[in-house]
């Protein structure tokens, strides 16, 4: 099928995010599910069932055997790859990987340059290079704002006022496709695996400017069934964080607008997931009163639940600068102008005043 008439250059990834090319990644769908680079194409040279097949060949028979495999596999979807290709990279420029950079980028990327693809390259070190540098990115100082605030805060919709206003944000949870508690799958699409969820994270970042801070939504390490980067979470600890205090009836008026419509079904679901920490009769109270509709009431409940569990949380940050802002208003774009007013060194610590 392939054959070596062009030599494909190798580029290193800061080069190919500089190039601004297109990105095909050729591994197996299973394989890009798991993980993949922001933004690129899955045109899978084989399927998951064929690469463990060449797999096996490869480690109990023989390396010129898998490889015989693979281009017998490949040929009669020659037509295909090059069709796909051209959709993914209309103008016949075009970056690929694979998962190091290997055999299977290079045949891919020989096979477009010899049918017509003006520039083809391929990352040097695949995509296994791309995953090494975004862990090593989390390991270096970033400059960050926290905002904290309890369960019903209106936080995320805080953080878009701030963007709108000019501050850098990133949304954690709109990343995880998750709110955090227990709760937090209601309304939200499936999740991303850790993986992509990193990847995700440093694609965000990396569109930031260093020299300017970077607001983040309080969070635990783990945002439902993904975790941050261990080197993120712990610096977002150590970085200083706003806290916004808002009266718990304000916040469970917010909840019940955000999550009544769904249904006492979920919500039933999602009380049962916090009943052994809720405590058996909390969580009996709180049942009956979904049943019954009486949503206001059963948000009292659970927040008084959710808050004894955040001023916990709130301990982690060892630094010391957690600032806390007393409001009740329950609106995004006052609560965003009345955050960045209290940004200065007015700002008063909480644990400065618990000191005196």
């Amino acid at each position: 099928m392939f054959s070596f008439a062009f030599v494909i250059r190798e580029i290193e990834i800061d080069d190919f995010w500089r190039a601004g090319l297109p990105l095909i990644d050729v591994r197996s769908p299973g394989e890009f599910a798991r993980g993949h680079i922001p933004g690129a194409v899955n045109i899978p040279l084989f399927t998951d069932e064929e690469r463990a097949r060449i797999g096996t060949l490869y480690t109990r028979v023989s390396a010129e055997k898998a490889m015989t495999k693979g281009l017998e596999l490949a040929e009669p979807r020659r037509q295909w790859y090059l069709e796909e290709s051209r959709r993914a990279a209309p103008r016949g420029e075009v970056a690929v990987h694979c998962w190091r950079g290997g055999l299977r980028s290079r045949s891919f990327a020989r096979h477009l340059r010899e049918n017509g693809f003006e520039k083809v390259v391929i990352i040097a070190g695949g995509y296994k290079a791309y995953r090494q540098h975004a862990h090593a990115f989390f390991e270096n100082p970033l400059n960050l704002r926290i905002l904290g605030g309890y369960t019903g805060s209106g936080k995320t919709e805080i953080l878009g006022a701030l963007a709108s206003r000019g501050e850098q944000i990133i949304d954690l949870e709109g990343l995880a496709c998750h709110k955090g508690s227990s709760f937090g799958s209601i309304g939200c699409g499936c999740q991303p695996t850790t993986e992509q969820f990193e990847n995700y994270l440093f694609g965000a970042f990396r569109e930031t400017d260093p020299c300017r801070p970077v607001w983040l939504e309080d969070e635990s390490h783990n945002i439902g069934g993904v975790n941050l980067p261990l080197p993120l979470w712990l610096q977002m600890q150590k970085s200083p964080a706003w806290f916004l205090r808002i009266p718990r009836e304000v916040r469970a008026s917010r909840l019940v607008k955000e999550y009544a419509g769904y249904g006492p079904r979920l919500l039933t679901e999602a009380t049962g997931r916090i009943a052994r920490r809720l405590g058996s009769e909390n969580c009996t109270k709180t049942l009956e009163l979904i049943s019954g509709g009486h949503y206001q009431d059963a948000a009292m409940i659970l927040l008084s639940y959710y808050d004894k569990s955040y001023e916990r949380a709130l301990r982690l940050h060892s630094c010391g600068d957690v600032r806390e802002i007393i409001t009740d208003c329950i609106d995004p774009e006052k609560n965003a102008a009345l955050l960045l007013s209290y940004c200065g060194p007015a700002a008063v610590s909480i644990r400065k005043q618990a000191a005196s």
